[in-house]
């Protein structure tokens, strides 16, 4: 995220985080505004993504909540350009859109999203997540601290990986994938069980965000890490 957890204090609140909202609707960019205000996030909102990259720059968010159907530049070419700015590399972007074509979830994750909530988004669920997302940003030390395996040290506090002494970085949720496989080696999961581990049971994601995830890891970390087994899932290869 732009403001590092290790720059906030243990009993910092909500309002230190500050919420970008982008979407071409004004009554939803209202709605969640007002909903997000009510939390005490500080908030400022773009109608595209032109709009969006200006505020951005401006305005140094913490979370971006993205959509993708945009006049001028959509959402998946901003997110590709924030992520470009190494100023935005670490922030938490979740798309928000109501087209659950596979193209559109697949490009998203490749243009570097964190996460993806359908609409018509549900206040209460939408609160849900970023509190989560704020939970862990606030206490990073929080479950098993690493996991040495294969030639790999999974830093879970820092959310980062090591092989052979050089850092590797990854988007939050190859992260979580390459740890929850890593944390039980040689079982295999599906990709069902996957999603619903990683993505949760409040989010429209199709199986497809899998492979392209785990596709993702391996280009990062290795082909070898990471075994297919056809027709079933994947599983962390130890050996």
């Amino acid at each position: 995220m732009a403001t590092s957890a290790n720059q906030r204090s243990a009993s910092a609140k909500a309002a230190v985080y500050k919420i970008l909202v982008v979407d071409d609707d004004p009554d939803i960019v209202e709605l969640l505004e007002f909903n997000l205000k009510k939390e005490g996030y500080l908030t400022a909102s773009a109608g595209d993504g032109r709009q969006a990259l200006a505020t951005a720059a401006e305005f140094s968010p913490d979370i971006i909540l993205l959509d993708v159907m945009m006049p001028h530049l959509d959402g998946i070419a901003t997110c590709r350009l924030l992520r470009e700015q190494p100023k935005f590399k670490d922030t938490y972007i979740l798309f928000l859109t109501a087209r659950a074509e596979e193209f559109s979830e697949v490009a998203a994750f490749e243009a570097g999203a964190d996460d993806f909530l359908a609409k018509p988004i549900k206040p209460r669920a939408l609160l849900s997540r970023l509190a989560a997302i704020v939970r862990r940003d606030q206490d990073p030390h929080a479950g098993v601290e690493a996991i040495d395996i294969n030639g790999l040290r999974i830093d879970r506090t820092g959310f980062a990986v090591y092989q052979e002494g050089k850092k590797i970085t990854l988007p939050k949720k190859e992260f979580e994938l390459l740890a929850f496989l890593a944390a039980a080696p040689h079982k295999v999961f599906s990709r069902d069980e996957l999603l619903q581990n990683i993505w949760g049971n409040d989010v429209f994601v199709l199986a497809r965000t899998v492979d392209v995830h785990v596709r993702k890891v391996r280009e990062k970390v290795g082909d070898h890490h990471i075994q297919t087994i056809k027709g079933v899932g994947y599983k962390f290869n130890a050996d």
